[in-house]
């Protein structure tokens, strides 16, 4: 019988494994949520992003202004619902798990975009991820007005030639905006960034499973991926997963064999080596 942690993992599997614009990007985040809470159902959360977005359009009877529209859906998701970034617990995992930001009303920018997005679309809204270094962004793309939402300061708009101002607020002025920073992303780029949110916080704190587990996830959706493989074999060779981490770190040294750490990797599989029973038979 399957855990109920890898049922959800095999969900997660399908859910992604389809072209990205039929990719349910909230239903993906809560199985992504449902390795951490296995009970977790997702309908009554996808049903609370649908109640969000009802509330917003109860209020704009035929009004399409953009600015109008967006002012409604800001009062809405942080005056109303008082969502709002969770500056006291940034590095709080239940920042990144969708459940949690519905039912706690905190989050971080890239899991307050994953609702503001959510319910924009609901609405018709022309949005789109914009995956901006250190601060996950969204953009209105109306054909009259182009300007960036920030979810986790409530909503607040920029116009594009204000990045700089915010870019300057996360690297002290050493970083110039380019246009790459201001592109839209995919939603597997989003579901990627918060799975790299939770393994960095992971790694941190050395939680070798749940680490794992976030790197499989993100291979899910970038099989291609190389430092995530890499990082596969060196998290199982932690774990004492020895076979499996040789196996792991060839494949990247085959991919790979220039690798900028691939001095090191090759002296970590040695240590491997060493270490199984099977080698030591041999000898």
């Amino acid at each position: 019988m399957r855990s109920p942690e890898s049922l959800a993992r095999q969900r997660f599997a399908a859910e992604v494994d389809r072209p990205d614009a039929e990719i349910d990007l909230a239903r993906s985040a809560l199985l992504i949520a449902q390795e951490e809470y296995p009970q977790l159902a997702a309908e009554p959360y996808l049903a609370r992003l649908d109640t969000l977005a009802e509330e917003v359009r109860d209020r704009l009877d035929q009004e399409t202004a953009p600015l109008v529209l967006l002012g409604e859906l800001n009062r809405i998701l942080f005056e109303r619902h008082g969502f709002r970034g969770n500056t006291e617990a940034y590095y709080d995992p239940r920042n990144s798990f969708l459940n949690d930001v519905l039912d706690r009303g905190l989050g971080i920018p890239i899991s307050l975009s994953v609702v503001y997005l959510e319910v924009g679309w609901r609405l018709g809204l022309p949005l789109v991820g914009v995956g901006f270094p250190g601060h996950f962004l969204v953009r209105f793309e109306g054909v009259a007005l182009r300007v960036l939402i920030d979810a986790f300061e409530g909503g607040k708009l920029r116009f594009q030639d204000q990045a700089q101002e915010l870019l300057d607020r996360i690297y002290g002025g050493l970083v110039r905006v380019h246009p790459s920073f201001l592109r839209p992303v995919s939603k597997r780029d989003i579901l990627i960034r918060v799975l790299a949110n939770l393994k960095s916080i992971y790694l941190n704190v050395r939680d070798d499973p749940r680490t794992l587990a976030v790197v499989e996830r993100i291979l899910l959706l970038r099989p291609s991926a190389l430092n995530e493989s890499r990082d596969r074999g060196l998290i199982l060779a932690r774990m004492g997963r020895v076979a499996e981490a040789v196996q792991q770190l060839e494949e990247y040294l085959d991919f790979a064999p220039r690798a900028p750490d691939a001095t090191r990797i090759r002296d970590v599989l040695r240590g491997l080596r060493g270490s199984s029973p099977r080698d030591r038979r041999r000898r």
